[in-house]
């Protein structure tokens, strides 16, 4: 298995193999949470005109996103894990728009073969799924701000997922730490806060959930985020371990 480690949508675009794209505030938290809370598949767009195009043609959809991390006019809920984990999702199509996440999911389906999202919520769940596939080639895309700056929260979420696919130890416990003074972290907290403040707590609860999330495409083409369950942890080696690119 041969692991790229890739940032930014400008990364996402890069992206070949079996892809996976990682944000951890806020939006692959948030797709973690809602599958928990019963919701049947999730639909991520990549503009804020689609989403409310899908909700005028399906009323019954529900809307969640962010534009500079803020819930967006007509949106049932912002880009929030607590908000959804809060709500009644069971049964319904959640239709997904933020500013780096969904749109790194749709750059990277342009030209991977796979296409997984991952946060530290379901990070376990994912390696297991990927070793059981065994994919040549790994892209672990870290989204970044707005895809178009780093963030150490996603870069650590990337570099804790190679790390598991090769067999290297991993230490979790000063990550929360280390992330709450760090810059990505200042829409949480104090005078600067402008998401709630539950949010970071819920995006760094480390294997909260025993699913991978992958995303396939409708016969109109549209993707589709759904759950699935990896196999057993049988105690499986990690992958040939070749060098991170």
């Amino acid at each position: 298995m041969r692991i790229r480690m890739l940032e930014l949508l400008s990364g996402a675009e890069e992206a070949t193999g079996t892809a996976v794209v990682i944000d951890v505030f806020r939006a692959c938290s948030v797709a973690c949470y809602a599958f928990a809370g019963g919701a049947a598949r999730i639909l991520p767009v990549d503009t804020v005109e689609e989403a409310h195009a899908l909700k005028a043609a399906h009323p019954d959809y529900l809307l969640a996103g962010e534009r500079h991390c803020l819930k967006l006019p007509g949106f049932d809920f912002g880009n929030s894990p607590s908000e959804v984990k809060a709500a009644d999702v069971t049964g319904r199509t959640l239709v997904h728009a933020t500013s780096a996440g969904t749109r790194g999911l749709y750059a990277a389906m342009a030209s991977a073969d796979r296409v997984l999202t991952c946060a530290f919520t379901n990070v376990a769940a994912t390696a297991r799924a990927l070793l059981a596939a065994a994919p040549e080639t790994v892209s672990i895309v870290a989204m970044g701000k707005a895809g178009v700056s780093h963030a150490p929260e996603d870069k650590l979420c990337a570099t804790y997922l190679a790390n598991l696919l090769q067999g290297v130890p991993n230490a979790f416990e000063a990550i929360p730490k280390f992330l709450r003074t760090a810059p990505t972290a200042a829409i949480f907290f104090g005078e600067t806060a402008i998401v709630p403040e539950e949010d970071f707590d819920l995006c760094l609860s480390l294997d909260a959930f025993d699913f991978y999330l992958e995303a396939e495409r409708l016969p109109d083409g549209r993707p589709v985020l759904v759950k699935k369950s990896p196999p057993p942890d049988e105690g499986r080696g990690p992958a040939d371990k070749a060098p991170t690119a």
